[in-house]
């Protein structure tokens, strides 16, 4: 047994959302200094949110969650 749990892998970065912004599933385009999480869920695919940066709300980001790239989560730039 793995002492790895998938559900735990999580990547987390701030971007800053231009005019055209992020859209999300509960109210709709945000713009600004966001941050962004992606999660690897236990069916293999990913999970993204949303938030302002330093809010308490989180939102999903539609179209998530997603097949993970065949490059993996973590892809280099």
């Amino acid at each position: 047994m793995s002492d790895h749990d998938p559900q735990q892998e999580r990547l987390v970065d701030e971007v800053k959302a231009g005019p055209g912004g992020a859209m999300t599933d509960e109210v709709g385009v945000i713009t600004g200094e966001l941050t962004v999480a992606t999660s690897l869920l236990p069916d293999g695919r990913t999970s993204t949110a949303i938030q302002y940066t330093e809010a308490d709300e989180w939102y999903t980001l539609t179209g998530s969650p997603a097949p993970v790239p065949p490059e993996g989560m973590a892809a280099p730039p």
